[in-house]
């Protein structure tokens, strides 16, 4: 009888994200016109979402190496998870930028504090073989509560339109309902390592030194194109831009994420088949004509045309770059591999929105689009010139 790919805890793991983030992407879509409804510009939006998403990276680095160490993983999903959860409504408790600056960090060392641990439980689940099929119902799981948030958000905003910080507090029901079920699994029995120092904040910088080759070469490349991937929050800024009204812009988020959720356990699948590295790049190729096309055009339908592209670019790209990275590490080091990696990403996605919203706000919002396009291309190029890794 061959073993089940889906196990248990695999799916107890993926119903906790889906709950997340019925409450996470409830907000999202909504954010950014909440955010200038009490005064932020869209240079500090851009800095406010660099520094929490900087939060998260950096800290994913930090509590995966502790993870591995303990040989814990479930003490850190609960506290990860708790974390977020708490923040939703702390946001509409005041709206001094500061206090938002803060929830708003919370919200993203939740992600941090569970974000390795959870993905070193994923992986200790399955084969190599099997990786790209099981982070790819994950992420599937996880972004079908990106579509049941916003349609939510949207609901309750055609009864109560303007009333944004109700749904903050709304947020919290389905945050707490991810933490129940995180109660329904436990740890393997796993023994911490022998003879470690006590876990530095940034002790991801000592395993970058020691990580295998095809592992840098590989990081090298996701960050090079990280660099330049800035919020999803200056798309939906570029909608509403282009004249789209509040409920249009979330219908059109509800639709990305819609595809996003389809596509990524078959993409799973067909990456375990032809190679994670060929999907990811046929990702990357989808992201460039978004970015290119958000630039060059405008109007409902196109909106939609390029969000369905942006929902395959996720699919191709979140779940199986996870997955490639796993096959290029140690089983013990897994977490902390994932850690490193994301850490120098909200390195680069700290940067990356920071400077995407000082270009917009100085020469406007086609440039940001080109350039992170022509970065794309760039990136693309790199990959498929990068000599055969394991994948």
């Amino acid at each position: 009888m061959k073993p089940r790919i889906l196990t248990r805890t695999i799916w107890i793991l993926s119903f906790v994200s889906l709950f997340t983030d019925v409450a996470s992407e409830m907000l999202y879509p909504v954010m950014p016109i909440y955010l200038k409804s009490i005064g932020f510009s869209v240079v500090l939006i851009g800095v406010l979402e660099g520094l929490a998403e900087a939060t998260a990276g950096l800290s994913k680095g930090y509590f995966g190496k502790m993870s591995d160490n303990t040989g814990k993983r479930i003490p850190f999903v609960r506290w990860g998870y708790g974390l977020s959860a708490l923040s939703k409504p702390m946001m509409a408790i005041f709206t001094f930028p500061i206090w938002i600056f803060f929830a708003r960090t919370l919200d993203r060392l939740g992600k941090g504090i569970r974000t390795g641990a959870r993905d070193a439980m994923l992986s200790d689940e399955s084969a190599p073989e099997h990786k790209g099929k099981v982070f790819g119902f994950h992420r599937s799981m996880d972004t079908m509560g990106a579509v049941l948030g916003p349609l939510t958000a949207l609901l309750f905003l055609y009864y109560f339109p303007h009333q944004y910080k109700n749904l903050f507090y709304i947020a919290f029901i389905p945050g707490v309902v991810a933490i129940s079920f995180t109660y329904l699994t436990k740890d393997k029995q796993v023994k911490p390592k022998e003879n470690v120092t006590p876990t530095s904040f940034f002790d991801f910088l000592v395993y970058w030194k020691s990580s295998p080759i095809v592992y840098k070469k590989l990081v090298f490349g996701l960050l090079l194109f990280a660099l330049f991937n800035s919020s999803d929050v200056f798309l939906l800024l570029k909608m509403k831009e282009g004249g789209m009204s509040d409920t249009g812009t979330i219908g059109v988020y509800i639709f990305y994420n819609a595809f996003y959720a389809l596509a990524s356990y078959p993409l799973g699948i067909l990456g375990d088949k032809v190679g994670l590295k060929k999907i990811f790049i046929f990702g990357l190729i989808m992201f460039a004509t978004v970015y290119f096309g958000m630039a060059w055009g405008s109007g409902t339908y196109w909106y939609l045309f390029l969000f369905f592209l942006y929902g395959i670019y996720a699919a191709a790209t979140d779940g199986i770059a996870k997955a490639w990275i796993a096959n290029t590490t140690d089983k013990k080091d897994t977490a902390t591999a994932i850690g490193t990696y994301t850490g120098f990403q909200s390195i680069c996605t700290l940067l990356a929105s920071t400077i995407a919203g000082l270009i917009w706000a100085q020469y406007g919002s086609m440039v940001t689009f080109y350039l992170t396009t022509t970065i794309t291309v760039v990136v693309i190029g790199y990959f498929l010139f990068l000599k055969p890794v394991k994948s």
